[in-house]
């Protein structure tokens, strides 16, 4: 149907963008992504245009941070924590 969908390499995880849809005014579902350096993905989320809108530390001693997409949609990053 020409929609950009997505699958991890797992089989375990699918989805599909879905396009043209307001952000909510109301906080509503709140995900993670768990990336291998928040530190280093915030650098990237920054380069593309995006606002942190929660810095690392806020979640001590969890290492997270939250940033608003383009759209306007607030998403989260998680790193493992190393031992």
């Amino acid at each position: 149907d020409g929609t950009t969908a997505f699958d991890d390499t797992t089989g375990e995880v699918s989805g599909t963008w879905v396009l043209g849809r307001p952000p909510a005014a109301t906080p509503g579902l709140l995900f993670y992504i768990m990336v291998d350096s928040v530190s280093a993905t915030i650098d990237a989320v920054i380069a593309h245009g995006c606002d942190i809108v929660q810095p690392i530390g806020a979640d001590a001693p969890e290492i997270t941070a939250r940033f608003k997409d383009p759209g306007g949609n607030v998403i989260g990053l998680y790193q493992q924590p190393t031992k």
